[in-house]
């Protein structure tokens, strides 16, 4: 059996559509919302004969990784965020992992690809909050600007669906997405004929982000600043597409964004400056349920008696 495994963000749909775009698979899908990353442990190494693994950090699937290789699996495991130690040397292995804080998943799929489909990863970079390279790619396939900013907001509103504690919070399931997606050569195409979802995820996104402007800093300093959102199902839809348009608006200083969950702490999103992307893995790793990469990480939970030692970490990160 194949399976198709992939975070349920922009980056991770935008890279699987890509590939079976060129590589039509039949494949049995796993995904969840974004902060759910180790899902390789779902796959079945008794039954699976080649995996698919997309934008899902290797650091948190190191152990099911290596029972899929050791079963002679083949693996073809793309991703952008820290690996957390070496990648492992297997015939059956085949990693293309870049932690370059410009890249994203879509984008090193589409290299890979020979830009076939550079719109899907123009979208992906996009909602990944990696405006430059995202129009550096839309500028190298002669995409208008209105066709740009179209893609910029499907790429957005994706990322945004994926937010959440569960499936129940968002908008869409993330695999009922890809299947939407996924006969599409151009999202341009898809949104032509999509219109009415196109339209619920941006109406969601607008609102959500609008409730969240509104909420005071829980800390602040020259160089980084801390929300914390009140306790709705609004908030954990929004935490990480609103982190994003705080780094977009306050460039020179990091930021984190907590969100209450339900194991009694907080969820939180990391983005460092946009005119230093680093550090945000590093902080986040010093904590149990932390990772991502330079430009943005996250923590699945915080406890709250560990808030104040989050806040001096964070501090000292970007002193």
């Amino acid at each position: 059996m194949n399976f198709d495994v992939f975070n349920g963000d922009a980056d991770g749909i935008c890279a699987l559509i890509q590939l079976r775009l060129a590589e039509p698979r039949a494949a049995k899908l796993i995904t969840g919302v974004k902060r759910d990353i180790s899902l390789l442990k779902q796959v079945d190494p008794e039954t699976a004969k080649q995996v698919t693994v997309l934008d899902i950090a290797l650091e948190k699937n190191r152990e099911p990784l290596t029972k899929l290789l050791d079963r002679q699996v083949e693996v073809f495991y793309v991703d952008h965020h820290n690996p957390g130690a070496d990648i492992p040397k297997h015939p059956g292995l085949q990693p293309l992992i870049n932690t370059d804080p410009n890249v994203c998943t879509s984008l090193l799929v589409d290299r890979h690809l020979e830009h076939q489909f550079s719109a899907w990863a123009v979208t992906a970079a996009f909602g990944d909050n990696l405006a430059s390279s995202a129009q550096a790619l839309a500028n190298r396939i002669g995409l208008e600007q209105t066709a740009s900013e179209t893609l910029k907001q499907l790429g957005i509103c994706i990322n945004y669906n994926a937010y959440g504690e569960s499936v129940a919070d968002l908008h869409f399931p993330p695999e009922e997405l890809f299947e939407l997606m996924r006969p599409y050569r151009s999202p341009l195409d898809f949104i032509a004929e999509h219109d009415e979802l196109f339209r619920r995820l941006s109406e969601g996104y607008a609102n959500d982000l609008a409730l969240a402007w509104q909420v005071a800093p829980e800390y602040e300093s020259a160089n980084a600043a801390l929300f914390i959102l009140p306790d709705e199902r609004w908030s954990r839809r929004v935490s990480g597409v609103w982190s994003n348009d705080l780094a977009n608006r306050y460039p020179d200083r990091a930021h984190a964004v907590l969100s209450h969950n339900r194991q009694g702490g907080y969820t939180v999103s990391v983005r460092a400056p946009l005119h230093k992307k680093a550090g945000a893995d590093e902080l986040c790793a010093k904590f149990p349920t932390g990772g991502g990469r330079k430009a943005a990480a996250g923590i699945n939970h915080l406890p709250h008696e560990q808030l104040d030692s989050f806040i001096a970490n964070l501090t000292l990160q970007y002193s």
